[in-house]
């Protein structure tokens, strides 16, 4: 398992003789199911950031993410990737809008992208609790009945 504060950061690669892309600036997160879809990278003050499907990475180590040279594609085009929302620093919220605390970290499976695991300031939140993803906050099932509600 890798976790999205491992990954932030790391060199971008591609194979051969063309050597650094850029960094990893953040990573984009689609539900249902689920999965990292594209490593956002930095590409330096006066270039555009990047985009790299997940699927397009040849490797994903723990000191750097190797891509194939055609995965790289430049930010702003409209067909490049899902609304993006940031996921670490995110709110969480119950589906009955309790909070839950602060996305401090995510864990995921480094070959399929697969969200194995949310660390919150509350816990751990298992992928199977997850519902959604937006602006302000990641919603989550709620593990209990709200207080006052009666569980039948």
């Amino acid at each position: 398992m890798m976790l999205f504060s491992r990954v932030r950061g790391l060199p971008v690669l591609t194979p051969g003789d063309a050597g650094r892309v850029g960094v990893v600036r953040t990573l984009t997160v689609e539900g249902a199911p689920w999965r990292v879809t594209h490593v956002v990278l930095a590409r330096g003050r006066l270039r555009r950031n990047a985009l790299v499907a997940w699927d397009a990475l040849r490797a994903a180590g723990p000191g750097t993410l190797v891509v194939r040279g055609s995965g790289i594609r430049s930010g702003g085009g409209p067909h490049e990737a899902p609304d993006h929302h940031e996921l670490v620093g995110s709110g969480v919220l119950t589906e009955c809008g309790e909070e839950r605390g602060t996305v401090l970290d995510a864990a995921f499976d480094p070959v399929t992208g697969r969200i194995e695991a949310v660390l919150t300031t509350a816990g751990e939140v298992p992928p199977g609790r997850l519902l959604g993803l937006g602006d302000h906050a990641l919603v989550i099932r709620a593990d209990r009945a709200p207080r006052g509600v009666r569980e039948v």
